[in-house]
């Protein structure tokens, strides 16, 4: 089961796409959620879920905006899915007929 900020960067890389960085995944986080949260919680957590076998990245070209760096690019791998997948699964069934008063 992912963790609840596991879950949160997963689905900022779904939502993002092809151009899933951790710039632009933090930016899409901070918009869907109004989360502030440091740049560098969103490198651990996709370190993490790398290594976990989530995510998987690749290097883009060097850039002159970015003094020659490449940016790492971030997608979620078939595992990471079914793993998004369940977890949300998980939250549905156990939320599911609960009286929360909480908008839907």
């Amino acid at each position: 089961m992912l963790g609840e900020f596991e879950q949160v960067v997963m689905l900022g890389v779904l939502r993002v796409g092809d151009e899933a960085y951790a710039v632009t995944i933090w930016e899409e986080i901070h918009r869907q959620t109004g989360r502030d949260v440091a740049l560098g919680a969103i490198y651990k957590t996709l370190s993490r879920l790398e290594e976990k076998g989530l995510l998987r990245s690749r290097h883009g070209e060097p850039t002159a905006e970015r003094g020659g760096r490449r940016k790492r690019y971030y997608a979620v791998s078939a595992a990471g899915k079914r793993a998004v997948q369940q977890s949300l699964a998980t939250i549905t069934r156990l939320a599911a007929g609960l009286e929360l008063g909480l908008d839907t």
